[in-house]
């Protein structure tokens, strides 16, 4: 699964370790979910999704 988080953190001016202290996880899984190693929860989908104010299905999408 592919994700925008990347391209969002970075045009929210936000640091790794800033969204990850947002979402309560660590900075190692938001870099994770950016490179694609990992898929988020669905609780965490959707606290990022709310974090940005898009949909799931804005952000985590199948190319």
């Amino acid at each position: 699964m592919k994700n925008d988080v990347r391209e969002l953190r970075l045009a929210a001016g936000l640091s790794q370790r800033e969204l990850a202290e947002a979402l309560a996880v660590s900075r190692q899984t938001v870099n994770s979910i950016e490179t694609g190693r990992y898929d988020p929860s669905l609780p965490l989908a959707i606290a990022i999704a709310r974090r940005f104010q898009r949909s799931v299905e804005e952000i985590f999408h199948v190319d």
